[in-house]
């Protein structure tokens, strides 16, 4: 059988922007549509289900093209110059609306990072309206995808820590929990008029914290520490101990380390943490170095990196 891209064990699609709302001063929901959504599944709860979008290079317009697109696709992407191929970028699946070929993709885009490089997925946004298109890459039901990361223990005492790019995660996750789960959020983002309004279960505390101008990260670290037990830690993290593509959690290690993939005990505090690397390398260090969490204890995430441009 040829391999086209309907076919393909992955979903791999232009889809059209079908509204747009800005959300906030620093967020913008996007709605994409497009028939071949109505082949989407995920064996189980989204959860934190990541997705990769294609964007148009910000200068040329250039983008990768479906068409006749087959299993090498990607290796063939690859080559090409970005101002012809397009740039990748990775998103959460805010929600599923819709069914068959009506369905749609809600996801939420972090329009700045307060004077950092601002990328072609912002760019992109920031002037998205109806009918733009994007390519877009998702799970296809009854195939093997991955891109969900929050597999916590049964039972577990809930920690779900993040800046405004994992925002979108933490807020579909909560949505999502049973409604006898325990814990607390922290949710950092720039300004207090980025609050959102999220549902999730009463025994889980949502704390937002606004930055308004003060360092990344910091108030996100003191808060977690000081909810852990020892207020006024601190963790120095040099900037070349910082790994760009950290991603450490019970199934994988970007460092290599060995990992025994099983999140099966009960009880116990369970810790998903994304955003900036070099904030989420400073909780890693402090919960498994200084508090002894196991590794099947926790998730660790770097969405992205300040000054670095991220890769997809």
């Amino acid at each position: 059988m040829t391999v086209t891209a309907s076919t393909l064990p992955m979903l791999f699609a232009e889809v059209e922007v079908v509204s747009v709302q800005r959300l906030s001063p620093s967020f913008v929901r996007v709605e994409l549509g497009s028939p071949e959504l109505a082949h989407f599944g995920v064996d189980g709860d989204r959860f934190d289900q990541r997705i990769k979008l294609i964007f148009p290079d910000p200068v040329t317009g250039g983008i990768t093209s479906t068409e006749g697109a087959d299993d090498t696709w990607f290796s063939t992407w690859l080559e090409r110059p970005a101002e012809e191929r397009g740039h990748m970028r990775t998103y959460t699946i805010r929600d599923v609306r819709g069914s068959g070929e009506q369905t749609t993709f809600v996801v939420d885009m972090v329009l700045h990072l307060e004077g950092d490089l601002v990328g072609p997925g912002s760019t992109w946004a920031s002037t998205a309206k109806v009918g733009d298109t994007v390519v877009l890459m998702a799970p296809r039901a009854g195939f093997p995808y991955g891109g969900i990361e929050f597999t916590p223990p049964p039972g577990a005492d809930l920690l779900l820590v993040g800046d405004e790019t994992a925002v979108p995660a933490i807020c579909t996750v909560l949505e999502q929990l049973p409604a006898d789960a325990v814990g607390t959020a922290f949710l950092e983002v720039p300004v207090a008029g980025d609050v959102q309004d999220v549902r999730g279960p009463e025994g889980i505390e949502v704390l937002w914290l606004a930055r308004e101008g003060d360092e990344l990260g910091v108030g996100l670290h003191d808060a977690v520490v000081a909810h852990l037990g020892i207020p006024g830690a601190t963790v120095e993290v040099a900037a070349d101990e910082v790994d760009p593509d950290l991603w450490e959690t019970p199934f994988y290690s970007s460092s290599g380390e060995e990992v025994a993939g099983d999140v099966s005990g009960v009880g116990g505090t369970y810790a998903w943490i994304a955003g900036e690397s070099k904030v989420v390398t400073g909780l890693r260090r402090h919960l498994v170095n200084e508090l002894g969490f196991d590794r099947s204890q926790v998730a660790f995430m770097g969405y992205w990196r300040r000054g670095v441009a991220m890769k997809s």
